[in-house]
C-alpha cells in the first residue's frame, strides 16, 4: 500500500476527470472511504464486488480492510490507475472491463457488494440484485452509494412521502437502513445533490409469494399513486378480488399499505 502514490496524483498523471455522461464522482478522502469500506462489518478475506471503481479510491479502501475485490469498471481511461492498485496488492484485485449491467461477475460463493454508485445506473443495478425467485441470494450484504433521495426512498416507511415500489422491493425481505450521509463536497467534482449510503442485508423470504408477482403488484399500485387502489390496480388480473378477500379496502392508496399487505396480495396472485 505504501507503494501507491495518492490518488489526487494519480489522476492528475493520468488525466482523468468524471465524465457527466457515466454518472462520475470521485472520492479523495482515505479517512471517509475507510468509513465506507467499515459498514458491512469485517472484509478480511471476504469476496467484494465494486461497481464503476473509477481511479480506484474506494478499491484502495477495500483492500486495506482485507477484502478480496472483484470490480467492474466501463470507462478505459481508469484502467491503468486501477492496474496500480491490482499490482500493489498481487492477487488481491481482479479489473473487469465492460458494463455491470451487462457483465457476469465471475465470482463463486458468496461475497459483499460494495460501491459508490454511478448515479445514472445505481437504481436499475439495485432492483436488479434485489429480484429473482432464488433467495437468499449470493450477495451476503449490499452497502452502496446513492443520491439521498433514492436512498431515503429505499428505507421509507408506510405513509411517508418517500414510500413506494422501491421501499417495498428492498424491505419485504431484506432489512435496509441508511448508513452514513455524505456531504456533497466530498466529492470531485461536487454533485448538486447529498448523497447516502444504504446498508442491505437479506432475511427470512415469505413463504409461498412469488418476486415477480410482487413486482407487478407494486407497478400497478404505485404507477398512479395519487389514485385509489380500485383504480390504479384494476388492470392486474384478480387484484381487486384478491384485495376483497384479504379486507383492504379498495379505496385506500398505496402508500397507505404495509409491507406485508403488498407481500399478502402478491401471494393471493401467486
Amino acid at each position: 500500500m505504501n507503494a501507491l502514490p495518492p490518488l489526487r496524483e494519480v489522476i492528475a498523471r493520468h488525466g482523468l476527470s468524471a465524465s457527466k455522461a457515466l454518472g462520475q464522482n470521485f472520492l479523495f478522502d482515505e479517512q471517509l472511504l475507510d468509513r465506507i469500506a467499515a459498514i458491512p462489518g469485517s472484509l478480511d478475506g471476504q469476496q467484494v464486488l465494486e461497481i464503476g471503481p473509477g481511479p480506484g479510491g474506494l478499491t484502495r479502501a477495500l483492500l486495506r480492510a482485507g477484502a478480496r475485490v472483484t470490480a467492474i469498471e466501463m470507462d478505459p481511461r481508469c484502467l491503468p490507475a486501477l492496474a496500480e492498485v491490482e499490482a500493489a496488492f498481487p492477487d488481491r484485485l481482479r479489473v473487469i472491463e465492460g458494463d455491470a449491467m451487462k457483465l457476469a461477475h465471475g465470482i463463486e460463493g458468496p461475497f459483499h457488494i460494495v460501491a459508490n454508485l454511478p448515479y445514472n445506473v445505481g437504481t436499475a443495478l439495485f432492483t436488479g440484485w434485489l429480484s429473482g425467485e432464488s433467495w437468499p441470494p449470493q450477495w451476503e450484504s449490499l452497502t452502496l452509494m446513492f443520491q439521498l433521495e433514492v436512498a431515503q426512498r429505499i428505507v421509507a416507511t408506510p405513509g411517508s412521502g418517500a414510500y413506494g415500489r422501491l421501499a417495498v422491493l428492498a424491505q419485504w425481505r431484506s432489512a435496509a437502513r441508511l448508513a452514513m450521509k455524505v456531504h456533497r463536497s466530498a466529492f470531485t467534482p461536487p454533485p448538486k445533490v447529498m448523497s447516502a449510503i444504504v446498508h442491505v442485508t437479506p432475511t427470512l423470504m415469505p413463504g409461498g409469494t412469488s418476486a415477480r408477482m410482487l413486482e407487478r403488484v407494486t407497478e400497478a399500485a404505485f404507477g398512479q399513486r395519487r389514485k385509489m387502489l380500485r383504480q390504479s390496480m384494476k388492470g392486474l388480473p384478480g387484484a381487486l378480488a384478491a384485495l376483497e378477500s384479504l379486507g383492504i379496502d379498495p379505496q385506500r392508496r398505496a402508500e397507505t399499505l404495509g409491507i406485508a399487505e403488498f407481500v399478502a396480495v402478491a401471494r393471493a396472485l401467486s
